[in-house]
């Protein structure tokens, strides 16, 4: 469920319908024009003209519930789209409930999903129009997104999606990440899971999807397929508190470069939990937005570790910090014992266990 929401009423039935969404969706902002003021404290009503409001609204909220005609929110939102990736969700509802339309970002955006739910608590009829959906196949865009996975080359997805809508052979590699995306064991005709990602580049296959952690270089592969990257490595570094966020990404590059991971597949960070944190660790994962994950040296003590360091138990009381912290948080496997970045840090990478 979207976390901000906006209902748009310009109508007393309108009023009326957006009362009934707020009680299934408690999260919902109702906003009605200021000439139907009434004492319901729920409601923010606007002064500003519907079109002023729409716009402000636009860019402030994940969805917007339009309570009025299809035509007119056309109008209202025409001006301000950008891109799927960005523009929020838009559904619209007729002033008697009998419709819920999927207007905008059905798939990224989540409308089809919203569309979906609404209709069942009003009784009303979902309208989806996007080809996936109508067609029962897999949403090419939407692959992992439920699971934090991310693309590569968006620029690809459109011509990928043709090619699924339109029953043409499609081949999926994956060699890491969750597999409940879909039910491998009921692919739609026209697909194809392979077991080596050098078989797409057969002319078989119209298109592909990558599910990978590694860097894709070949250009025919690049060409035809979407490249998804799963949230699969946890990077373990050993630090001290002058380390900085520099550093870390420097020693992180060096490390993905050398073994051809793809950034975008970390998972999170880990390391040891000092009485001082480390300001250039906590700069990275902000700057990334990746978690992080610090642990007691009693708990890092417990694991079991490939290479153990004499200095690290020196300064630590323990034999490991960057490994020992990525296998604990992992629960996976050590892809990358540690790595020594003179002065002082370290960096290991696990590879989570998928189901």
């Amino acid at each position: 469920m979207k976390e901000k929401i906006a209902v748009i009423a310009i109508t007393k039935n309108g009023i009326g319908i957006a009362g009934v969404i707020k009680k299934n969706i408690v999260n919902a902002q109702i906003y009605v024009p200021q000439k139907f003021y009434n004492d319901d404290s729920t409601i923010i009503w606007y002064e500003e003209t519907t079109p002023q409001k729409i716009s402000d609204l636009f860019h402030s909220y994940d969805a917007l519930i339009c309570i009025f005609s299809l035509g007119a929110v056309i109008r209202l939102i025409s001006k301000l789209l950008k891109d799927k990736k960005t523009d929020p969700a838009i559904l619209v509802i007729d002033d008697k409930a009998t419709f819920v339309i999927s207007t905008l970002s059905g798939h990224l955006g989540g409308a089809n999903a919203l569309s979906r739910y609404i209709a069942a608590f009003l009784n009303s009829t979902p309208v989806i129009t996007t080809a996936a959906d109508v067609n029962k196949t897999i949403s090419v865009d939407l692959i992992g997104n439920e699971l934090g996975w991310s693309i590569d080359n968006y620029e690809n997805v459109t011509k990928v999606s043709a090619h699924m809508v339109n029953e043409e052979s499609i081949a999926i590699f994956q060699d890491v990440g969750e597999r409940r995306w879909w039910n491998i064991d009921n692919l739609p005709s026209n697909v194809v899971m392979i077991n080596d990602v050098e078989k797409l580049k057969d002319n078989l296959y119209k298109g592909g999807i990558v599910i990978t952690d590694k860097i894709i270089k070949d250009s025919t592969i690049l060409s035809k397929s979407v490249i998804y990257r799963p949230k699969t490595l946890v990077i373990g570094v050993g630090i001290h508190w002058d380390t900085t966020k520099e550093d870390i990404l420097n020693g992180i590059k060096a490390i993905f470069d050398k073994n051809g991971l793809s950034f975008a597949s970390i998972k999170s960070l880990s390391s040891i939990k000092k009485k001082i944190p480390v300001k250039g660790l906590e700069e990275f994962s902000k700057e990334f937005h990746l978690p992080l994950y610090l642990f007691e040296k009693k708990e890092l003590a417990q694991i079991s570790v490939p290479n153990p360091s004499d200095t690290v138990k020196k300064f630590e009381g323990i034999a490991s910090v960057s490994e020992a912290s990525a296998l604990l948080h992992s629960q996976g496997t050590l892809l990358i014992p540690k790595q020594k970045f003179p002065p002082n840090l370290t960096i290991a990478v696990c590879r989570v266990n998928s189901q």
